[in-house]
């Protein structure tokens, strides 16, 4: 994943914010130590004398035989340590300090990403995805079939709920497993209130953001919302801000709860066509049938779900009442 231009500068600006703060401690040691041990500051004034002067000598007599200038530097350094360590300082004490040892803080180690700047960017996409990080509970192992009830069964394809549920979790790792390689991906997760769709939804997103994916979830409600501001808004910017056409993965929750009317359902028509064609991927959740999902948005909707998502249905109970009331006591 490629991040945008803003995510990239959000993160940067936190390096020069943590690279300024890092100078400011170090040059309040040094005015900390210059008083306190005089010693290091005659030391420092004899390593930059010994270094302009063999820069003069590089630079009258460039034939002549380099001294041991690297030598006579690291014993001076090696004495400030001695004096600090004597004194109850670290010997590092006047290092330039840095939260990671690894890339110094610059979060690039020769032009490639550093761990930390990985560890910023799944940080920044978690914040920016509305979504809760919930990292212990929205885990595919936190998924379990023992909600789903062997004796209901889904007449149309002849799985119980405990099988259809079975074969959406392995649906769902597969989407994440094959989210790069096949770019464009849909799904749309459709059954009763409370037989996990959400939940199965937020595993895909965790997954997705800890890979470093851009993933941004809305209910229903608050993505028409956004849609209206970015439609009527008369802020020349507003498209620059928009995180709905550009994102890995988008997440419409509940679909179907909203005040539907016009202006929904050619909204809905055009976020799903448009990432259709950018081949960005979507996931729509509903407590809809396919009809009353076809009844209720334009035909041309119902078409692009059906042509270009996986349809997966859960069946079962309520799962929040079961977990309330377990053995439905």
């Amino acid at each position: 994943m490629t991040l945008q231009n803003a995510q990239f500068d959000t993160i940067m600006r936190e390096y020069d914010r943590r690279q300024n703060e890092n100078r400011q401690i170090l040059s309040r040691r040094r005015e900390e130590i210059r008083h306190a041990l005089p010693r290091i500051a005659r030391l420092d004034e004899e390593i930059a004398r010994q270094s302009a002067d063999a820069a003069r000598r590089m630079l009258l007599s460039p034939d002549a035989p380099a001294d041991d200038l690297p030598a006579k530097l690291s014993a001076l350094e090696k004495q400030k340590e001695q004096i600090l360590t004597d004194n109850g300082y670290p010997a590092d004490y006047l290092a330039l300090p840095c939260t990671c040892p690894l890339c110094k803080d610059t979060g690039f180690i020769d032009g490639q990403k550093c761990v930390c700047f990985r560890q910023a960017e799944i940080r920044l996409l978690f914040s920016q995805s509305g979504i809760s990080f919930r990292p212990e509970e929205d885990s595919f192992d936190r998924f379990s079939l023992d909600f789903y009830p062997e004796d209901v069964t889904n007449a149309a394809t002849g799985l119980t709920a405990r099988e259809t549920a079975d074969a959406a979790l392995l649906q769902a790792k597969a989407f994440v497993r094959d989210f790069d390689r096949s770019p464009g991906q849909n799904l749309f997760l459709y059954g009763d209130t409370g037989v996990g769709k959400t939940f199965l939804s937020r595993c895909i997103a965790q997954a997705l953001l800890e890979s470093t994916h851009s993933v941004v979830y809305f209910s229903a409600h608050d993505l028409f919302e956004h849609l209206a501001r970015q439609t009527f808004s008369e802020d020349p910017a507003r498209d620059h801000t928009d995180p709905v056409p550009e994102c890995d993965l988008l997440i419409i929750d509940d679909l179907g709860t909203e005040l539907t009317n016009a202006f929904v359902s050619s909204s809905l028509f055009t976020c799903i066509n448009d990432r259709l064609r950018d081949k960005r991927s979507t996931i729509i959740s509903t407590n809809l049938s396919l009809q009353e999902f076809s009844d209720t948005y334009s035909e041309r909707t119902f078409s692009r779900i059906v042509s270009d998502y996986t349809l997966i249905k859960l069946i079962g109970g309520d799962i929040r009442l079961l977990k309330k009331h377990p053995g439905g006591k």
